[in-house]
């Protein structure tokens, strides 16, 4: 009897011995988070079982991954993919920049929005640095599937599963177990200021480390689990001084966590970094390793603690039976939220409508992306939810109009005289088709601008815009001394006024590209010395030129930035026919008795071709090409004839400085630029340029102009070299630039945000 019970003890503890659970924990971190993928590698290797899984934040996204069926070497090959870097930064892949819903391109820094509260205007400043487009697309692709397997029950995941948010307003942690589990994690891991909050069961949410970055208690009280390995990347907030506003800031926001296992309970790893960012996510490979060492360093005192072993094999064939039964994403139905008026869901659905009943992610991402390119919109979250009936799922757009009236501001600032501000005020509105009304205004020594106008789009089978703009235009050109880096410069001694109305008809053509009709009249006013030595009294000469335009082209854009791209093509090419009338009036100087009028009609060819090729992940090169055809007379004397002339201007600098020998009214050009990136943002930039007219425009005597007689005169060239660094507002550069120039040829510029003008008449 006495052995009988023996046995029947020595049978219980093995029992119990092999129905021992494990819970894993992950703490928050940002980038140090990924360490968490080398912790999970390490327990698989080693047999050691996972049955429930929480975690906070970073900790979160991957607790939620292999929950949702992901091994470790699929987590790495996710973090290490471009898709992953786009999602990180928001930027939009280039395959999916919609160009045509594009308004014309300004130097803007930054948008704000304009609401009316209580009778009173109230300045909306932006809620976060990181667009969410690109992430809230990505959760919805990468967990959609999961949806439909676990039915909205994380109990029903592969491995349990939990994460932390925090709700905003009552200032506490929201326990996250059921749901869109896309959506859990986005709320997560939504770092104040970086990403947007979300609304989780109409809570607004924002990251769980906040509040609880450790979820220990949560995993015991849920799951009660018998051991608990638990792996942190973090630590509380370092005690601030008077002089660190960051740190003054996290420790207002973030509550102190216990980084704690009780007693008996499990292990707590810990893999400290010194070097690694919030958003470091370029290192994963790095970061990864050093988890999967903290793991293997402990691997014996985990074993101590975990008798039962669950083999690769085996968690294998649990993981390939959870993900054999997740549904492909197919979509069927487009349902619209947050807006109520019928006809606003009407243009929505319209521009995202598809022409077959069902369509598949590559479609639904291509439009979805067309619609996040419209300035009516100011959000659009995709959800899908699964449809056990069709088989499908059925999308909805959470969206969020864009306030009526929106301010930018921005412009240049740089160590020439080419110093301007920027301002608009936008009033946006849509039912079944969309309105943009727009005013701007530039101020600054050497360009001054008016433009009001607006764009109605219509988002028909095949969409199209109607547009009508007026500008003033005023560019004043100084003369300087030869100062390598500051510049003493006297009065202007070339001032170009342009004022114009414009009339467009676009329609787009795939996703980067657009055909235009226009029509413009534009009168345009000149006014020069013939040499740079200006005294007080002198009157200076004057050429007008009014003028009626029309033209058609097909321009193409898919770069990533308005300025110094790195990535994408940009190119053009149109035909404008002009008739005008010119009038000259003479001034102190001139070599001609009296003014002059004539007639000037002509047409104009001009393509242009800019495009950037990655070689690697360091290095990409572009190829610059341009050409101009015209057959436009020579005006009434040489300096009316080259600032009436096409202009060569490839890089930002060029377009501020009154180049003679880049003027040609028939011309070819190319050129080659390297880019090395250093980081993400910021890279060198080497920029070489040939610059070859044909029949030049020539100085004869008594100040008259004329064409060369040779076809194909002196090759000139042009270069750039220097850093650039893209911040969340606009480029910093430092450029040392380089033209044929009768005194200075070399200008070395330091400059912050665009150089960018409003568009001329023709």
């Amino acid at each position: 009897m006495k052995q009988i019970f023996t046995i029947l003890c020595l049978f219980s503890v093995i029992q119990l011995t092999n129905a021992q659970t494990v819970g894993l924990v992950l703490s928050g971190g940002g980038a140090k988070g990924l360490a968490h993928i080398g912790v999970i590698k390490a327990l698989e290797e080693n047999n050691i079982p996972i049955d429930y899984i929480a975690g906070t934040s970073m900790g979160a996204i991957v607790a939620g991954l292999y929950a949702a069926g992901y091994s470790p070497e699929e987590m790495e090959k996710l973090f290490l993919s471009d898709k992953f870097k786009f999602w990180s930064t928001g930027k939009i892949q280039e395959e999916y920049r919609y160009f045509f819903r594009k308004l014309e391109e300004s130097p803007s820094w930054l948008n704000l929005d304009l609401q009316r509260t209580d009778d009173k205007l109230k300045l909306l400043l932006p809620t976060n640095i990181i667009p969410e487009e690109q992430m809230d697309f990505a959760f919805m692709e990468l967990f959609s599937s999961t949806n439909a397997v676990c039915d909205y029950n994380f109990d029903n995941l592969m491995v349990p599963f939990l994460c932390i948010a925090t709700d905003v307003y009552e200032n506490k942690e929201i326990e996250l177990r059921g749901g869109d589990l896309g959506e859990a994690v986005r709320a997560s891991m939504t770092f104040p200021l970086y990403f947007k909050p979300i609304l989780i069961d109409g809570a607004l949410a924002f990251d769980g480390g906040i509040v609880n970055n450790f979820p220990v208690k949560n995993t015991i009280e849920t799951f009660n689990p018998d051991i608990i390995i638990g792996h942190k990347v973090a630590n509380n907030a370092r005690r601030p001084n008077e002089d660190d506003v960051m740190a003054q800031l996290e420790n207002l926001i973030m509550q102190k966590t216990d980084y704690y296992i009780p007693p008996g309970r499990g292990v707590l790893l810990e893999t400290k970094f010194s070097n690694i960012n919030l958003l470091d996510f370029g290192k994963i490979l790095s970061i990864e390793k050093a988890g999967y060492q903290t793991a293997t360093t402990r691997m014996d005192s985990i074993k101590m603690l975990v008798k039962r072993r669950v083999s690769q094999q085996k968690l294998e064939s649990k993981r390939t039976a959870f993900n054999i039964r997740k549904p492909r994403l197919k979509f069927q139905n487009v349902q619209v939220e947050g807006v109520s008026d019928p006809m606003q869901r009407k243009y929505i659905i319209q521009s995202i409508k598809h022409k077959n009943d069902v369509i598949g992610l590559d479609e639904l991402r291509r439009e979805y992306f067309k619609l996040v390119a419209d300035p009516q919109l100011r959000s659009i979250r995709p959800v899908s939810i699964y449809n056990k009936e069709t088989g499908y799922f059925d999308i909805h757009l959470k969206v969020k109009k864009a306030k009526a009236l929106e301010i930018k501001f921005g412009g240049n600032v740089s160590t020439k005289p080419i110093n301007q501000g920027f301002l608009t005020l936008d009033y946006l509105f849509f039912d079944d088709r969309a309105y943009t009304l727009s005013s701007n205004i530039y101020f600054g020594r050497f360009y001054s601008s008016i433009k009001t106008g607006g764009r109605i789009d219509f988002p028909t089978k095949t969409p199209f815009y109607l547009s009508g703009y007026f500008s003033l235009n005023r560019w004043d050109y100084f003369s300087s001394s030869n100062e390598f880096f500051f510049e003493d410069v006297s009065s202007p001694f070339v001032i170009q006024d342009e004022n114009n109305v414009r009339f467009e008809i676009g329609m787009p053509i795939n996703t980067h590209g657009k055909f235009t009709l226009g029509t413009s009249y534009s009168v345009a006013s000149d006014t020069y010395y013939i040499n740079e030595s200006i005294k007080k009294d002198d009157i200076a000469e004057q050429t007008n030129f009014d003028a009626f335009s029309a033209n058609i082209g097909l321009e193409k854009n898919s770069q990533n930035y308005k300025q110094f791209a790195t990535e994408g093509i940009s190119s053009k090419i149109g035909i404008t026919y002009t008739t005008g009338t010119e009038k000259y009036k003479t001034g102190t100087n001139s070599p001609f008795n009296q003014g002059f009028i004539a007639n000037h009609e002509f047409l104009t060819l001009k393509g242009k071709y800019d495009n950037y090729f990655s070689l690697s992940r360091r290095f990409s090169l572009g190829l610059y090409g341009e050409g101009v055809f015209s057959n436009k007379n020579v005006f009434s004397n040489y300096t009316a004839t080259l600032l009436a002339a096409n202009t060569f201007a490839p890089t930002p600098f060029s377009q501020t400085v009154f180049l003679k020998k880049y003027r040609a009214n028939k011309y070819i050009s190319a050129g080659l630029k390297s880019v090395f990136y250093l980081t993400n943002q910021m890279h060198l930039r080497l920029e070489g340029y040939a610059f070859l007219p044909y029949r030049r425009i020539n100085e004869g005597d008594n100040y008259k102009g004329f064409y060369d007689p040779d076809r194909f005169s002196t090759l000139k060239l042009m270069g750039l070299g220097g850093v650039v660094y893209h911040t969340g507002l606009g480029p910093v550069s430092l450029t040392l630039n380089y033209f044929e120039k009768e005194d200075t040829k070399f200008y070395v510029v330091f400059s912050f945000g665009y150089v960018l003008f409003n568009k001329k008449g023709y």
